[in-house]
């Protein structure tokens, strides 16, 4: 299933890049209030996760960046969460995602589940790589796998069809 959309490559010199990224923190901080509704809905579903994963792969790994480094920081800030000892590790990997997402969207320059998948499963393992060498507990590491797989198929399918739904979108104001 491929998509046929526009994705971007931002630079650090346009305005959008920094809307986008600002767009992205603001919807960083609002998803995962509504998770956290659900018991063990933000470590379940990662909302977070997806919000960077969607961003970065359709405007870039510059905006993904940005946003990455930015939401967690002011999410600490408004609501201490995530919590000062996680917040590192939790920046590292989002980090890790916007990279692996918007250089992939960036080398193929088309949105499949495949890919989408590939970024997902990428970005897990070189975040587990970084968490074990940041924390050398492998508890938090394991608990992504076993309690958090309908997150990252909640990153997968639902960057699909955000990425999609702006396709439609574009398409529809267009004409």
């Amino acid at each position: 299933m491929e998509a046929s959309v526009k994705l971007y490559t931002l630079n650090f010199d346009e305005a959008r890049t920094y809307l986008w990224a600002a767009l992205f923190v603001v919807s960083g901080m609002v998803l995962p209030q509504v998770f956290h509704l659900i018991p063990q809905g933000g470590i379940i579903f990662a909302p977070l996760s997806l919000v960077i994963l969607a961003g970065a792969y359709k405007f870039g790994w510059k905006t993904g960046l940005m946003a990455a480094v930015a939401t967690p920081l002011v999410n600490n800030l408004v609501f201490g969460l995530p919590a000062w000892g996680v917040l590192q590790v939790m920046m590292v990997k989002l980090v890790i995602l916007a990279l692996v997402a918007g250089l992939t969207a960036q080398w193929f320059n088309k949105v499949t589940l495949p890919l989408l998948i590939g970024v997902v499963l990428a970005s897990e393992a070189l975040g587990t790589l970084a968490e074990l060498l940041l924390t050398g507990g492998i508890a938090a590491t394991i608990q992504d796998f076993t309690v958090g797989w309908p997150g990252q198929l909640l990153q997968v399918f639902g960057t699909y069809l955000i990425i999609h739904g702006l396709a439609r979108k574009n398409r529809f104001i267009s004409h």
